[in-house]
């Protein structure tokens, strides 16, 4: 789970196996080599980063990832079931898993 991200929002995943950038000790890499290190060890990759598409090239990358539409717990809270669902729909070694999830109309 990026950087970017709310710790909490590993509690409320509680039944994922998350590991925060920070509790795996790679804070502060840069988004190539970050997704270079998770995709040796993980098959997804969190974050709310939007431009993470556009600044790194994702093409036949084996790692899944989801983007969530903000970093806000008070955002990502009533989420966590959609957020768990594109979770769930991973092939884990499969090219290509690129997604963005969108906030909920109020």
């Amino acid at each position: 789970m990026d950087e970017c991200l709310p710790e909490d929002l590993v509690e409320r995943l509680a039944e994922w196996d998350l590991r925060t950038v920070q509790k795996t000790g790679w804070a502060g890499v840069k988004d190539g080599e970050l997704l270079r290190r998770a995709e040796r060890e993980f098959d997804l990759f969190l974050t709310a980063d939007k431009n993470l598409r556009y600044q790194q090239n994702l093409k036949g990358r084996r790692l899944a990832i989801r983007v969530l539409p903000s970093n806000r717990l008070k955002v990502l809270r009533p989420m966590i079931a959609e957020i768990e669902a594109a979770m769930a729909h991973i092939v884990p070694g499969e090219p290509d898993q690129y997604f963005e999830l969108s906030q909920p109309a109020d």
